[in-house]
C-alpha cells in the first residue's frame, strides 16, 4: 500500500498528518509510531515513512483522529512565571493552564523560559510549528533587554562575530545600545538561531547579568500593543501570505475568534486592561508659543489695535468686536 503511494506520488507522511490534525508534533508523532501506537485502517505501522490519504482511517492508542484542521496561528503575550511546556514534574504554572479554555489543542513555535516574557506564537499545526522553528526559516527574534552591568562597543562586535560559550557555538548577535540608567543598561537584540538561555548566556559571559527579558517580535509577527495573558489570532490572509500557503489552508477567524485574553475558567469574563490610545487618534495639548504666535496674529483683525484680546468665535455666537464695527459703519 506505501509503495504505490510513492509510485503514484501521492498522500502525505503519517507523522505529518497526525501533526496537522492536532494530535501532537510531528517528533511526537514518530516517537509514538514507534512505540506501536497507531494504525491505519486497523492495521498497525511501524514506520513514520508511511503514506496516507484522507480515504485512510487512523487511531492512535485504538481512537480515530480528526482530520486535518486548517492551519491557524495566534500571537500571545506570555507573562514570566509560566512554563511553554504541557506540564511540570515539579508542578509550576504553564501556559496551557492560563490560555483560554475554548482553544483548539495548540503547539508552541520555540519557546520562552519561565523568566522570559513577550510574544510566543501558537498554532495548531505541529507541521507549521516546526518550519518556523528552523534557522532556514531565516526569521529574525528580536528581544528588549535589561541586564545588569555596562556593554562597550568591543563587546557589541563581539556579540554580532558570534561567540563560543561552553563549548556551544552561537551566531551573530545584533545588538543595538537604548539606554545606561544608572548600573542597568537596555538593549535591542536580534538573533536568527534562538538556542536554549542564548541572550542570558552570551551577556553573562561577557559580564553582564539578565533581569528582564522581552521578546518583541518573531518575523513578521510583532507583539504590539498586546497586555500580558493576552492572545490574539493572526488573520488568515495575512497568515496565508506569510507563510506562503494556500488561502483555502488557513482559518478564517470571525468575531470573538479574533482576541481574547488568558484566565482560568472560573473568570473567563475578566475585563480587558485599557490600552493606549494609537498616537493617530491622540489629541495633542496646545503649544504655548503656537498659541502666542495665534493670538498675535488675531489682534491684527480684532480693533485694529496690536496685543488686542482675541475672542474665539463659537457657533450661533456675534462676536462683540464685529458687532460694534458695524455700528460704526451705520454711523
Amino acid at each position: 500500500m506505501t509503495e504505490d503511494l510513492k509510485d503514484a506520488g501521492k498522500g502525505e507522511r503519517i507523522a505529518k498528518r497526525m501533526a496537522r490534525a492536532g494530535v501532537c508534533s510531528r517528533r511526537e508523532a514518530e516517537v509514538m509510531i514507534l512505540e506501536g501506537r497507531v494504525k491505519i485502517d486497523n492495521k498497525l505501522i511501524i514506520t513514520p515513512a508511511t503514506l496516507v490519504t484522507d480515504e485512510m482511517m487512523i487511531t492512535v492508542d485504538g481512537k480515530p483522529i480528526d482530520k486535518p484542521e486548517r492551519t491557524r496561528v495566534w500571537r500571545y503575550h506570555k507573562p514570566r512565571g509560566l512554563l511553554t511546556t504541557n506540564r511540570d514534574p515539579q508542578g509550576r504554572a504553564t501556559i496551557y493552564d492560563e490560555l483560554p479554555k475554548h482553544l483548539p489543542r495548540v503547539i508552541s513555535v520555540g519557546r520562552l523560559d519561565y523568566n522570559s516574557e513577550g510574544l510566543l506564537l501558537l498554532t495548531n499545526d505541529g507541521g507549521v510549528a516546526r518550519k518556523l522553528e528552523l534557522p532556514e526559516t531565516g526569521w529574525a527574534r528580536r528581544y528588549r533587554v535589561r541586564a545588569f552591568g555596562t556593554l562597550t562597543p568591543d563587546q557589541v562586535e563581539k556579540l554580532a562575530r558570534g561567540m563560543t560559550v561552553e563549548g556551544v557555538r552561537y551566531g551573530a548577535i545584533e545588538t543595538a545600545i537604548d539606554r545606561q540608567q544608572g548600573g542597568n543598561v537596555w538593549l535591542t537584540m536580534t538573533l536568527s538561531e534562538g538556542k536554549n538561555r542564548e541572550i542570558r548566556k552570551v551577556l553573562e559571559a561577557i559580564g553582564l547579568r539578565v533581569s528582564r527579558l522581552i521578546r518583541v517580535a518573531y518575523g513578521p509577527f510583532q507583539l504590539g500593543r498586546l497586555e500580558p495573558g493576552e492572545i490574539e489570532e493572526v488573520p488568515g490572509k495575512i497568515l496565508a501570505e506569510q507563510l506562503g500557503l494556500d488561502k483555502k489552508s488557513v482559518h478564517v477567524p470571525r468575531g470573538k475568534e479574533l482576541a481574547g485574553r488568558s484566565a482560568p475558567a472560573s473568570a473567563p469574563d475578566a475585563p480587558k486592561p485599557k490600552l493606549p490610545m494609537p498616537k493617530a487618534y491622540r489629541i495633542e495639548q496646545p503649544n504655548p508659543v503656537a498659541r502666542a504666535a495665534k493670538n498675535q496674529q488675531a489682534a491684527k483683525f480684532v480693533g485694529g489695535k496690536p496685543g488686542a484680546k482675541s475672542v474665539t468665535s463659537k457657533p450661533g455666537v456675534k462676536k462683540p468686536a464685529a458687532k460694534k464695527a458695524n455700528a460704526d459703519r451705520r454711523r
